[in-house]
């Protein structure tokens, strides 16, 4: 079965919208479910299990990799994520990257991503994802606040945090980067200004600062509809989303997203990037999501549906879409509002096939004068006010296709 083979819904389908050509080098995903304990406000396809039911996985995912030799894809980034991939034992991963090289055109030089919980972090452990080839280690550090740990279902605490980003630190990683959550219930700006002041001390490349998100279904959208939960107040929300741009920019970690931040150009996210600018990336394991052209699908989210597909020698694909010249357009635009670099006008009317300035030349104009864009060289981008509010600005925007 070939890409074209896959079930997409034709709904909407625009004819004239080029495939994007897979010699371009595409990013890899692989979903990594398993965790120790489910945190209650993750909304991803994650489960618990022993060692046997790890084991079972890796010959699944091994499996489905298998399913993908031949096919026109070059990668030059591998992320593995979940879930928690420092879960799974230094010699499960090194069979799935094994099982990559072999099946697949992963470049020699690929940039590898893992992400990691702290208490996975040994002098051992890092020593066999360096081994491996990893070169970004992503850190699920959460906070340096043992309250907010706690609130948050986290198992480590602050010293075991603190530790293993030093111990990451000095393991000879490209880029160590710390994740972050922050809008926590009654959390105010000194507390999370500590946090931010923590994080920074410990001299990280990276950090993702995400706001926290209450989903439904989680226990903490269950116990937000029985009022046993209230999410902090729009205002200070905002107040903390202010903060954590002007006080990592002033330590030396400018934002170039709404939620990522880096000491230097080099030490941005290679993979995440082409989420952001619609290059192609492949996703493997349960529920992961892939992207060629103007083709989306998705796996099977359930670890049980996946690993049953997969035993049949299926692709354990569950459904996917096709998207026209119009729905890439505006994906583009929304995506690109939400980095510092904007949008380059004359490249974006160039791939869409759209006159973004032209058709919105009163809106541009008002929402520059109002303080959320600069139009300027060509370029659309948001400023620190434009990226607080960057979900919405899109949402003005005529698309009007030539």
């Amino acid at each position: 079965m070939t890409i074209e083979d896959l079930p997409i819904e034709r709904t909407g389908v625009d004819e004239n919208v080029p495939v994007t050509t897979l010699n371009t080098h595409a990013g890899l995903y692989l979903h990594v479910p398993f965790c120790s304990a489910i945190c209650p406000y993750c909304d991803f396809a994650v489960v618990t299990g022993g060692r046997e039911r790890r084991a079972r996985f890796v010959d699944r995912l091994v499996s489905e990799i298998g399913l993908w030799a031949g096919e026109d894809w070059q990668f030059d980034t591998v992320y593995f994520g979940g879930g928690t991939p420092s879960a799974l034992a230094a010699e499960d991963l090194a069979r799935i990257v094994a099982a990559l090289r072999h099946s697949l055109a992963v470049r020699p030089d690929a940039w590898l991503f893992l992400e990691a919980n702290p208490e996975d972090v040994t002098a051992e452990s890092l020593a066999a994802w360096r081994g491996l080839g990893v070169r970004t280690l992503s850190l699920g550090v959460q906070s340096f606040d043992p309250a907010a740990l706690r609130f948050l279902g986290r198992r480590h605490d602050p010293a075991e945090a603190r530790r293993a980003v030093e111990l990451a630190r000095g393991a000879g990683f490209d880029t160590v980067s710390i994740d972050l959550i922050y809008g926590l219930p009654g959390q105010d700006a000194t507390a999370w200004r500590a946090i931010l002041e923590a994080a920074v001390g410990l001299g990280p490349d990276h950090l993702s600062c995400y706001q926290l998100t209450v989903h439904e279904g989680t226990p903490f959208g269950r116990r937000l509809a029985r009022g046993a939960l209230r999410e902090l107040p729009e205002p200070a929300q905002a107040e903390l989303f202010d903060l954590t741009h002007a006080f990592l920019a002033g330590a030396g970690y400018p934002a170039y997203e709404v939620s990522s931040f880096a000491r230097s150009p080099a030490h941005r996210s290679r993979h995440n990037q082409k989420y952001w600018d619609h290059t192609p990336y492949l996703g493997l394991g349960p529920s992961a999501h892939s992207f060629a052209g103007a083709r989306r699908w998705w796996n099977e989210r359930q670890v049980g549906d996946y690993e049953a597909r997969v035993a049949k020698g299926e692709r354990p694909v569950a459904g996917g879409e096709d998207l026209g010249r119009e729905d890439l357009a505006l994906e583009a635009l929304m995506l690109g509002l939400r980095t510092t670099a904007g949008i380059d006008l004359a490249s974006f009317r160039r791939r869409y096939g759209t006159d973004l300035a032209a058709a919105n030349a009163g809106l541009i104009a008002r929402l520059v004068e109002e303080g959320f864009l600069s139009a300027a060289d060509g370029r659309l981008a948001p400023t620190s006010k434009g990226l607080a509010v960057a979900d919405s600005l899109a949402r003005g925007f005529e698309i009007g296709l030539a």
